[in-house]
């Protein structure tokens, strides 16, 4: 819809609204008026002609009592308030504009002018178009930061090594290759650690829920935080096998928020919490995201009653992941898409001002940009 008729059709109403308050405010009985009207002029008439001498003096205060008597019972029964159609034109113009002005300073706090209107089903379109141009997750891999090497004893390291080298000589060994995902990550190497379990899940002829979410953590990890659509799809597995899979439905929300599919993620987490322990170890930051995610996808969460850590629990994780994604932006750059995603992860943690930093940083590189606007947009209005 253009701004034209937009504006147009609110002043319509506008007009519509006026005339009524106008009609309803001059509409009043007419009939106790007029009867007051007419008890004064016959008072009148009667004084003329009592000094006229056309009537007596005491039949002429019998009837003036009388006629005041009647004066009185219509006052009494006339409508409080009534107005005058002058008044009642100035009163309505008044309530008019006054609603005007207040909705238009309303429509300016909350609305966007000159932002087209858009179908519920374009917007998840354009969501989902947009989600499906991200990066992969070699590229994300590549611009991720390294972790600090955790101190490892060098006589682990020189096992470690040893299984490297037993693992490459029996690439087809599925306990060595587990044992290897599980040092490799512990080692803080993601990406060869995703890598086995890629073998591990290779080598089972009935691959479980459990094998696929694994790689999808490792693979997030080795990312820097982010979920790729390789991730993503990795999570469709897992979840195929078994939509129950916790650490599936916490991920798989996960990239939905990244996503601005906020609506998906409030179905997953809201689903994965139903599911998981309680002593899982991304509950503290489902829950505390999830007043955020709930208010973006329109719906009501009351967080569980007596859980010490919804009471308690911080946003750990993804403070730590949103943390890795800030500092590679900020040291190596990225797309509009990139801090727009940054962005709104600020947004649903509920840090505006941090929202505002990244998006002047953002928009130093890609100016007037629609993404990064938008983002802005709903990373302060929250």
């Amino acid at each position: 819809m253009t701004m034209w008729l937009f504006w147009s059709i609110a002043g319509l109403i506008g007009l519509v609204v006026t005339m009524t308050l106008i009609r309803a405010l001059m509409s009043q009985p007419r009939s106790d008026v007029s009867s007051i009207d007419v008890y004064h002029q016959q008072l009148s008439e009667l004084e003329r002609d009592i000094s006229l001498g056309k009537i007596p003096v005491d039949e002429g205060e019998r009837i003036r009592i009388e006629i005041s008597r009647r004066l009185l019972d219509a006052d009494k029964v006339r409508p409080v308030g009534t107005v005058s159609s002058k008044s009642g034109v100035l009163i309505g113009i008044t309530l008019a504009v006054l609603g005007l002005v207040g909705a238009f300073s309303l429509y300016l706090r909350i609305g966007v002018p000159g932002y087209p209107d858009e179908a519920l089903t374009d917007r998840i379109a354009q969501i989902e178009q947009s989600r499906a141009d991200r990066p992969t997750q070699a590229q994300a891999e590549s611009q991720a930061p390294r972790p600090s090497p955790p101190d490892v004893d060098p006589q682990l390291m020189a096992l470690v090594d040893q299984l490297r080298i037993a693992v490459r000589n029996s690439p087809d060994d599925l306990q060595g290759q587990r044992l290897l995902a599980r040092n490799e990550a512990a080692l803080g190497h993601f990406s060869e650690a995703a890598k086995a379990q890629r073998d591990v899940i290779r080598l089972q002829s009935e691959p479980d829920a459990a094998s696929y979410s694994t790689l999808a953590e490792l693979l997030a990890r080795a990312a820097g935080g982010y979920i790729s659509p390789e991730a993503e799809d990795v999570l469709k597995q897992s979840l195929g096998r078994n939509p129950d899979n916790s650490t599936a439905l916490y991920l798989h929300g996960l990239a939905m928020a990244q996503g601005g599919r906020d609506d998906l993620a409030f179905r997953d987490w809201t689903h994965a919490l139903d599911v998981a322990s309680s002593d899982a170890p991304w509950r503290a930051s489902v829950l505390a995201a999830l007043p955020a995610i709930a208010a973006h996808a329109g719906q009501r969460w009351t967080p569980p009653a007596n859980d010490a850590v919804a009471n308690n629990g911080q946003a750990e994780a993804i403070e730590g992941m949103v943390a890795s994604l800030a500092a590679r932006l900020n040291d190596t750059g990225g797309s509009a898409k990139e801090w727009a995603r940054l962005i709104h992860s600020y947004g649903v943690l509920d840090r505006p001002s941090d929202a505002r930093l990244a998006y002047d940083k953002a928009s130093v590189a890609y100016p007037d940009n629609e993404q990064l606007q938008e983002a802005i947009r709903e990373a302060e209005n929250d």
